[in-house]
Parts: structure tokens; sequence; C-alpha cells
């Protein structure tokens, strides 16, 4: 063994954007709003707009590596929450609803996959 790894960057990016997110979260308590394009946005917002971006980024990666379930389980939360953060910004609770219907399918599905 020569003591060299190989590091993935990819995995490391999704997991810095999530990683991202949840401070964002955490820090709303804290954090005056952040301003976006001038409009004064709370940290929890940015939270769910992170999170929607890296998921995506490992649904792509995932996918392109032929990891499956892995993909679609990226994929369902970024849909899920990019939906969430649209009903925020909308102010939509059809949007909304639609948001937590497709998180909650997505669990039902991954639960059933892996309770095979």
């Amino acid at each position: 063994m020569t003591g060299e790894r190989d590091v993935d960057p990819a995995p490391l990016a999704v997991g810095a954007l999530v990683g991202l997110a949840g401070l964002l979260f955490l820090l709303e308590p804290v954090v005056d709003p952040i301003p976006v394009l001038g409009t004064p946005t709370p940290p929890f917002v940015l939270s769910g707009a992170v999170l929607t971006i890296g998921f995506g980024l490992g649904a792509a990666v995932y996918l392109r590596r032929g990891r499956r379930l892995i993909g679609l389980a990226h994929a369902v939360g970024a849909g899920g929450f990019g939906l969430l953060v649209g009903a925020t910004a909308l102010g939509s609770g059809t949007v909304l609803v639609a948001g937590v219907a497709v998180l909650a399918g997505g669990c039902a599905f991954l639960v059933s996959q892996v309770s095979r």
C-alpha cells in the first residue's frame, strides 16, 4: 500500500453542498436575511435551494455512473426540495403539497427498494 488515496471530487462536492445547506438551516435563528437580487431572503430558503442543487448534482453524478437507486434517490430529493423552494418563492400551497407528495412518494419507493 502506497498510502495514496484516489479522491473522487464529485461526491465531495455533493456532500459540501448538502453540508452548506444544513449550515444555512442551522444559522436561521442567528443570521439576518441575506439579500438575493435585492430581496431579503431568510437562510432557510437559501438552505432549500442549496440542497436542491446538491441533490441535483448527486443525481447526475450517480446516474452517469450507473448507480441507479442512489441516483434516483438524489433526483427525487432534488425535485421535492425544488418544489418546496418554489412554493416558498411563489407563496403557493399547491406547489408545497406537490413537493411534499414527491418527497413522501420517493421515500416510500426507496423503502420498498431497500426492503427487497
